[in-house]
């Protein structure tokens, strides 16, 4: 078995890492855990070195958010895999054997999930990654087994290892020469969607990612922002533009963004007439950003011509979805680019 580094991000979670950090340390026997703290105020630091102190803890003087935090933790870890883990994450027994198994069989396998399931409800597909995640051709991110807030019950709809257009950063295998040769996560995204566009930059590299149902885990979810969070709407809807303006071919991206900042605009209206007027200040707030973000963004923004990746869904999701009824992965009915 090749060395795998399971590497938790650590933001004044001390109650996370207390609950699961067992579950993970009993279950990973033969790969290193590694806890990087991410300027916590709390005190997670003095629990890890009074009772882990076996545990290799990484220790940063600020918040630099979920991307530029594993930036920097992973810089600091040797590995041929790495595995970005939630620390809300309850793991099942050499859970991340299965997924380095199918990469080493399969070597254009560059990022990899396993099953992410809820933790209070075991039979259910946790919202931030389910079955392996997936985008519409306007750039709103699904996954099997869960469309927008609609979760599936797991039945065995989804036990087929397939390929996928992202993985979810709760629970990511990534092969670190791939990490490394992507340069990580774009750490201006701070936290959200950073894992869709880092997949997405693979995938036009003419790398695959997939998805492992042999690996179990169950997540909380919502650990460090609440559920209903206008920080957490304004980074949703502020990070999407800016992937969509970095990874779109050449062709396609000026009518897309031109749909989507419609699309948003919609949808800050629906926040207002729901009385959401904090969710309504961050989308606009997210779209002021976007446009001051242009410039820089033109520099990353990747030379791929009129280059199309795989499994984007070809088909509306959100007239699927609201007008039709459409709530579950396999009732939707456009096609999957090839």
């Amino acid at each position: 078995m090749k060395r795998v580094a399971i590497v938790i991000l650590n933001w004044n979670g001390r109650a996370m890492l207390e609950r699961f950090l067992p579950s993970v340390l009993a279950s990973s026997e033969g790969a290193q855990v590694v806890v990087a703290d991410n300027g916590s105020s709390d005190d997670s630091v003095q629990f890890m070195q009074q009772r882990y102190p076996q545990v290799p803890l990484l220790l940063f003087d600020k918040n630099y958010g979920f991307a530029e935090g594993y930036n920097k933790a992973l810089a600091q870890v040797e590995a041929d895999y790495y595995v970005l883990l939630n620390s809300d994450v309850e793991c099942t027994p050499q859970w991340y054997v299965p997924v380095v198994e199918m990469m080493e069989r399969e070597p254009q396998v560059a990022v990899a999930q396993p099953k992410l399931l809820m933790y209070d409800q075991k039979d259910t597909f946790e919202y931030a990654g389910g079955a392996g995640g997936f985008i519409d051709k306007y750039g709103y991110p699904f996954c099997r087994g869960r469309l927008f807030n609609t979760l599936e019950k797991d039945l065995g709809q989804y036990d087929d290892e397939c390929d996928i257009f992202w993985a979810t950063g709760a629970a990511m295998f990534v092969r670190a020469s791939v990490w490394k040769e992507m340069g990580g996560l774009d750490g201006d995204f701070f936290a959200h969607m950073e894992e869709i566009d880092f997949c997405w930059r693979v995938k036009l590299a003419g790398y695959r990612v997939c998805y492992c149902p042999q690996s179990v885990v169950y997540h909380v979810g919502g650990g460090t922002l609440p559920k209903s969070s206008p920080f957490k709407t304004e980074l949703n809807f502020r990070n999407n533009l800016s992937m969509l303006y970095k990874n779109l071919p050449a062709n396609r991206r000026w009518k897309v963004l031109f749909m989507r900042m419609w699309l948003d605009r919609v949808a800050a209206v629906k926040f207002l007439m729901e009385g959401h007027v904090g969710e309504y200040t961050a989308v606009r707030k997210a779209h002021k950003q976007y446009r001051a973000w242009k410039p820089a963004l033109c520099e990353k923004r990747t030379k791929n011509g009129t280059h199309e990746v795989p499994q984007v869904y070809q088909g509306l999701l959100v007239p699927e979805y609201y007008l039709l009824g459409h709530k579950t992965y396999t009732s939707l009915q456009g096609y999957f680019s090839k």
